[in-house]
């Protein structure tokens, strides 16, 4: 059998969430995401669409980290920002981020935890383009540790971006026009396609039990009559993200870099 990490694992997981986006911009904001589009255009969508993050589209992904003095960046035309907006306002994006908290709604936080917002104990990043892109295009998101303090009860202290709350729903819009695709975690592998938008789980990682979702998540999670494995990474797919990350940054990104099978008597 082939040997792979947790994080191998959730970056081929991830990355399905892009297979049939068909030629639509991939944002990446994190290495696993970023990893995950990466890998879904070098393989299963090759009509994928992605910036060098600054101002170019790129033929081919960028390799994470320090490059060799004569690397060349496949650079396809010019991507500036005012492109990238009307791509975000028409649809033609799919963005994958790691939020702090979501809620049972899928509205996330990206902003502010605890007391009030304007003197919170926590500032963050702040909700900056979150809530047009939530409402505009699809997004999925990625959790390197599945917990309840994430998954929490209640709603969010701060709502960073749009879910499927009718309370909470711009003027004009249904529930239907949220498009939450995939909630990747160390756990799990999740949507919001169980009943009333409920979160549902879609597989889960070698060693891991739906009670251990359960537990780690604040509110009710739907579980299928039959719940599959997460698919295990191909050789193929390991050699791409092995070249995607020559610096092995994935190693970094799930505490103590676990194998994608535990060994026997271990849990995840």
């Amino acid at each position: 059998m082939t040997e792979y990490s947790l994080a191998e694992l959730c970056i081929v997981a991830a990355s399905e969430a892009f297979n049939d986006d068909g030629e639509v911009l991939a944002t990446g904001i994190g290495v696993i995401p970023r990893l995950a589009a990466s890998l879904a255009m070098k393989t299963s969508n090759t009509d994928l669409m992605m910036t060098d993050s600054e101002a170019f589209m790129l033929s081919e992904p960028n390799p994470l980290g320090k490059r060799d003095a004569d690397f060349e960046q496949a650079n396809e035309s010019w991507m500036g920002f005012s492109r990238i907006f009307d791509n975000v306002w028409s649809g033609k994006r799919h963005a994958m981020l790691g939020p702090t908290q979501i809620d049972r709604f899928g509205q996330t936080n990206t902003s502010a935890l605890g007391g009030s917002y304007a003197q919170p104990k926590v500032m963050m990043l702040g909700a900056r383009g979150f809530p047009g892109n939530s409402i505009s295009h699809p997004n999925s998101f990625f959790v390197p540790d599945h917990n309840p303090r994430v998954f929490m009860e209640g709603e969010c202290d701060f709502v960073s971006s749009v879910g499927y709350n009718p309370d909470r729903l711009p003027r004009g819009h249904q529930l239907s026009d949220i498009d939450i695709r995939r909630v990747i975690t160390n756990l799990c592998v999740m949507d919001f396609g169980g009943p009333d938008y409920q979160i549902r789980l879609r597989s889960l990682h070698p060693g891991v039990t739906v009670e251990q979702v359960q537990e780690n998540t604040g509110y009710p999670v739907f579980v299928p009559d039959d719940v599959p494995q997460t698919t295990a990474p191909t050789a193929e797919q390991l050699a791409v993200i092995a070249a995607l990350d020559p610096h092995n940054q994935r190693a970094l990104q799930i505490r103590g870099n676990p194998p994608g099978v535990p060994a026997a008597g271990e849990a995840q």
